[in-house]
């Protein structure tokens, strides 16, 4: 039985980092928005003490989620009860030069708006703003190495080597990261 553990929470700082591929694009703000993505699981069992819901997914495999208490209506779950869960993520980013300022970082509370209807369900957005440092950037491999504010570096790949232009070390690379996810229970 194959098994994982989430947490739900601000997974979004890993997606944020993520991104930088596609933040280094262009010197000017820029909005980015990936597809909607929708999953559908059936509630297979339900530990009310732990507080985590184990969902069984259409292709058999099993997830265990984390139920915080900001999770309201908890004790209205049932085994057999089908759930969607409908993400959504929007990237904006802006290239800043050498010697310009950095914009602030931030992570907002998750914002969460509880459906009313006869079913639980709720809609929570979470926002990340982050600024990277590019360390180096290498056309002929198509990498970019940065650092995060918290001094951690880490190198990645762009698939698009047009991306690369125009992006030089010393640049710093300003992202918001929101993602929205709707759960409703049918």
């Amino acid at each position: 039985m194959n098994r994982t553990r989430t947490v739900v929470g601000l997974a979004g700082a890993l997606a944020l980092l993520t991104t930088l591929a596609g933040a280094a694009s262009a010197p000017e703000p820029i909005k980015h928005e990936t597809k909607p993505v929708t999953i559908k699981a059936t509630i297979e069992s339900i530990d009310h003490d732990a507080r985590v819901v184990t969902f069984k997914h259409d292709d058999g495999t099993f997830e265990d989620i984390y139920c915080g208490p900001e999770v309201r209506r908890f004790e209205e779950l049932k085994v057999g009860d089908k759930v969607t869960f409908r993400s959504t993520d929007a990237v904006v980013y802006q290239i800043r030069k050498p010697g310009q300022p950095g914009a602030p970082s931030a992570t907002d509370k998750p914002a969460i708006v509880r459906n009313a209807g006869t079913k639980p369900g709720a809609t929570i957005t979470s926002q990340v703003t982050k600024t990277v440092l590019i360390k180096s950037v290498d056309p002929k491999t198509s990498a970019v190495t940065y650092e995060s504010e918290e001094g951690n570096t880490r190198s990645i790949r762009v698939k698009d080597k047009k991306l690369l232009k125009g992006l030089a070390a010393g640049d710093r690379v300003i992202i918001t990261y929101t993602n929205a996810v709707a759960i409703s229970i049918e």
